[in-house]
């Protein structure tokens, strides 16, 4: 049977929020005393769609996303001017071959700059200096549980806290200006709130700037290519995966979690475990992936975000 083949649509805008952080921060490793320094696309999704349903805002925001006029990428770093992307999943063989730390350090890397794209898929890239050396450091907080009654509890949160001109951005590609406003009102609402975990303790704070695509960014987001690089988390539909799965470089990740929601039901809730494709996955045809309902017995649906956007990685 042929599939034909899918490529990543060029009709879209792109921008780029630039987000800088004016607290620490807590995203969600699976253990309450650790800290990522990076957050998913379906992480921003769920929080935007929290705030869009205190304005009202939450079908908009839906039906947007859902019909793939509004897409959103992972959090990546970003260091002074510098914008981190996910070090493709493409065998890259180094052109000192000889040199272990070379293939060491290509290994080790998650993020190169990407200005240096292309050197890293030819095997060029200098890796004398890690960009992300000093980005930020970890540190446990001491935080207390007070109950009614009972003693005080003392437990540590894992923290991230970025160094001066350093943080996160995301790019936002988007079908017109109705698209891009609705962006900006539901993250300046957020910005507010925080994002991440342990909100109520000031973590998750942040300020956000529009910034210009860098051109060669911009010229691998609407490049037609040989092959693409996922630039968020996203699955498939069912009958994408097939023509997904062809000649792919990827990795899966299990999503899951808890729903944020009180209405959901009388008791805290886990959401239905998805696995999806991370960011840095390769692929040689696009797919469009959905917005999944991982709701499992509650009193109405939640979403995950498992959209794409796309760049193209070929030399």
């Amino acid at each position: 049977m042929t599939t034909e083949r899918k490529e990543m649509r060029r009709d879209m805008e792109y921008t780029i929020y630039q987000l800088e952080f004016k607290t620490g921060v807590h995203f969600g490793t699976g253990m309450l005393n650790e800290s990522a320094c990076t957050f998913k696309a379906d992480q921003i999704f769920s929080a935007l769609y929290i705030e869009a349903l205190k304005l009202n805002l939450q079908q908009q925001l839906y039906d947007a996303v859902k019909k793939g006029n509004l897409l959103i990428s992972d959090a990546f770093p970003y260091i002074g001017q510098q914008y981190m992307i996910p070090k493709p999943m493409i065998y890259v063989e180094p052109v000192n071959r000889g040199e272990s730390k070379q293939k060491k350090a290509y290994k080790k890397m998650k993020f190169i700059p990407v200005e240096c794209l292309i050197d890293f898929l030819n095997g060029k890239m200098d890796l004398s200096n890690d960009p992300m050396e000093h980005y930020g450091h970890y540190f446990q907080q001491t935080m207390a549980a007070v109950r009614t009654g009972e003693e005080t509890l003392p437990y540590r949160v894992g923290t991230f806290y970025y160094e001066e001109g350093c943080g996160l951005y995301i790019i936002a590609a988007y079908q017109g200006k109705n698209e891009k406003c609705l962006m900006e009102k539901l993250l300046t609402a957020l910005s507010y709130t925080g994002i991440g975990g342990k909100k109520s303790g000031g973590l998750g704070k942040f300020q956000y700037d529009e910034k210009q695509t860098p051109g060669k960014l911009l010229e691998s987001l609407q490049k037609k290519s040989d092959r693409y690089m996922l630039l968020s988390v996203a699955l498939p539909a069912d009958e994408e995966l097939e023509n997904a799965l062809e000649n792919a470089s990827y990795l899966l990740e299990k999503r899951s979690g808890f729903v944020a929601s009180s209405d959901y039901a009388e008791e805290w809730r886990k959401k239905r475990d998805i696995y999806v494709f991370t960011a840095g996955s390769c692929f040689v045809n696009c797919f469009a992936g959905d917005i999944y309902d991982v709701s499992e017995g509650g009193k109405h649906p939640v979403y995950r975000y498992a959209k794409p956007i796309f760049m193209g990685v070929s030399l």
